[in-house]
């Protein structure tokens, strides 16, 4: 018998086999009901409360339950949307994911830009970006910008002075002509987008807008081009909520579909030349599932123009990973952060992705971290295959639900700026930039309190690092600085970490490291627990932090502590011991060093009775706290 054929029936018997053994191992179990699962996890939480425990208050507003099942999906339109067709919930494509990796450089040089540019698209970019002034938007300077660049292989993608955006899109239209290029073939995008300034500067740049249909009309040239620009990714850097970004986001493209359709621009036209430039957050699931609601929102949004194609209404996502959580110590963690931000856009199927060098925060980056953020895409693309599967996440109980839990929040939101007037007048009346100010300030709260971790900065600190010489990057709108005019405010850019690191600078540059010594006495497992959290507590003020495997009196280690010069003695024992060794150990040190107790015991206020001030717990505020403790030792 050939053995081919003997494969053949041998793989099909085993298929049959596996077929009625699952069968039968179904069979013999009775499906469990969800009511069923919730009475075990009762059993389990021993009394305590269900919704505090288990059930996850998200910050855009919305519940997130422990777990999902089958029947979760009931009733949701998602599940009956498909790849690469209307409500392009499931992606713009039907048949691969692909999506373009892109690099930014910013140009003072255009020799030099064109040299990097032409080194980076031999390692892997097919996307770039360039920034450059207003004042350099002359042919000569286009001409050697994109000399022996192929426009018509690689996406191209320009930003300028909103002023002299339009004098660029007839350059380019010239250039290419000039080029001879078939401009059915070309894909890219212009920046124009007055909205975003008004929020960074805070001042009215409105009358820019006015510009908008001549340069939709000159760009028809360059059907694969895009000119109008709505840049949402200002809002994740300035700290914006998840679905808040993506409800402004919406609220901003319907304002350009209002503005170009009322200036004549077709319904078609008009979608087709506006771009997203979105941001990601390091919430992976969550920000997944934003980019999957936004293109059926935005979808929906544009049916309502009447365009003749239902292709105007796809919604054109450049993703960035975010600054906002990007941090100057321990920078390479930063790596981690925008590789799981990666992830989540491109699984959530978007057209093009940056990624932010992980030094961006205190320096402007090196040629190594551009490649290591070239390389983070890479990785995904080509050695998993990210490209290759339409939206993974389909079907799956709990990303549906998020894509929809995410859609009604962030649709809230658009009607709530629609009722407004519209995102210009949001804009013009200040509540679009108080609202994310107010999310920014909330988040550096969250921060300081550790409810949101930034690993390396407010937790788990690299108890070593010094930051030898880096300072932070102060924010910046990237062009003319404006005075701000009456009734609007700027959008704070300040980075989460940002305070936390001018504590440690400040601690630094005082010229003083203060010793925090550990105290560990009485029961081994916590004492150990309560000296590793107050290890990492105080080092994330930049302290020096002695550990030590425990002492047999609290005269013992107060004497050591003095011995090692300690600033800050910390007792770290029990909650039942701490009633016998805290108050004789303060005594002892008699205020030759603070004295802190790690924890909260039920004994706390017989202690603060005895003179003893410093608690440190996971309640209390970490940046606060450690503010207080500079002061205290002199640090200012």
């Amino acid at each position: 018998m050939h053995k081919a054929y003997i494969k053949k029936a041998f793989y099909s018997n085993y298929l049959i086999t596996m077929a009625n053994l699952n069968e039968k191992l179904f069979s013999d179990f009775a499906p469990t009901s969800t009511q069923e699962w919730l009475d075990k996890i009762q059993v389990d939480l021993k009394g305590a409360d269900f919704e505090k425990k288990l059930v996850w208050r998200t910050n855009e507003g919305f519940k997130v339950k422990p777990f999902y099942r089958k029947e979760d999906l009931e009733g949701l339109a998602t599940t009956n949307a498909l790849p690469g067709e209307f409500p392009y919930l499931r992606g713009n494509r039907k048949d691969n994911n692909e999506w373009y990796v892109r690099q930014d450089i910013d140009v003072t040089c255009p020799k030099e830009a064109n040299a990097k540019a032409l080194d980076v698209l031999m390692k892997g970019v097919d996307s770039l970006g360039f920034k450059f002034s207003g004042s350099d938007v002359n042919m000569e300077f286009i001409e050697t910008l994109l000399e022996g660049i192929a426009a018509d292989c690689v996406e191209l993608n320009f930003a300028t002075c909103q002023r002299h955006t339009l004098d660029l899109a007839k350059l380019l239209v010239e250039y290419f002509d000039k080029k001879g290029y078939d401009k059915s073939k070309m894909v890219g995008s212009i920046n124009f987008d007055p909205m975003e300034k008004m929020m960074k500067n805070a001042t009215d740049t409105s009358e820019l807008l006015k510009s908008a249909p001549e340069l939709v009309k000159t760009m028809q040239a360059l059907p694969g081009y895009r000119c109008i620009a709505v840049n949402s990714v200002t809002l994740n850097n300035a700290g914006a909520y998840i679905s808040q970004e993506l409800g402004y986001a919406l609220a901003w493209g319907n304002e350009w579909m209002n503005q170009l359709t009322e200036a004549g621009i077709d319904a078609d036209t008009a979608a087709k030349s506006i771009k997203f430039n979105m941001g990601i957050s390091g919430n992976y699931f969550l920000e997944l599932a934003k980019f999957r609601a936004g293109r059926m929102l935005w979808a929906n949004i544009v049916s309502q123009y009447e365009p003749k194609c239902d292709c105007a209404a796809k919604m054109i996502v450049n993703a960035r990973t975010s600054e906002f959580n990007m941090t100057m110590f321990d920078a390479h963690v930063n790596l981690l952060r925008s590789q799981t931000e990666t992830m989540s856009a491109a699984l959530g199927g978007v057209h093009s992705i940056v990624v932010t060098p992980f030094d961006k925060a205190f320096e402007t980056p090196t040629d190594f971290a551009e490649r290591i953020a070239r390389n983070q895409q890479l990785l995904l693309k080509e050695e998993s295959h990210f490209g290759k599967i339409v939206d993974p996440a389909a079907g799956s109980y709990f990303i549906e639900n998020m894509t929809v839990s995410i859609a009604k929040t962030a649709w809230d939101l658009f009607l709530k700026v629609e009722e407004e007037g519209g995102f210009l007048a949001a804009l013009k009346a200040d509540s679009v930039q108080q609202a994310v100010n107010a999310s920014n300030k909330e988040r550096h709260t969250s921060v300081s309190r550790r409810k949101e971790i930034l690993l390396g900065t407010n937790q788990y600190p690299n108890f070593n690092e010094l930051s030898d010489g880096k300072e932070p990057i102060a924010p910046c709108c990237g062009c003319a600085s404006h005075p701000a005019e009456a009734g609007l405010t700027p959008l704070n850019m300040n980075r989460a970490a940002s305070e936390f690191e001018e504590l440690r600078l400040q601690t630094e540059k005082s010229g003083k490291r203060p010793v925090a010594f550990m105290l560990t006495i009485g029961n081994l497992a916590m004492r150990q627990a309560r000296a590793q959290f107050s290890c990492n507590f105080l080092a994330c003020a930049g302290y020096k932090v002695i550990d030590n495997l425990g002492f047999k009196t609290v005269e013992e280690g107060v004497d050591a502590a003095l011995a090692a010069n300690a600033d800050i003695v910390v007792i770290c024992s029990s909650d039942d011991e701490y009633a016998e060794y805290a108050v004789p150990a303060f005594q002892y040190l008699n205020g030759r060093a603070q004295f802190i107790v790690a924890g909260a015991p039920a004994c706390s206020e017989d202690l603060k009775a005895a003179g003893i001030e410093h608690f440190i717990h996971v309640r209390v505020n970490v940046l606060d706290t450690l503010k207080q403790f500079n002061q205290i030792l002199g640090i200012n």
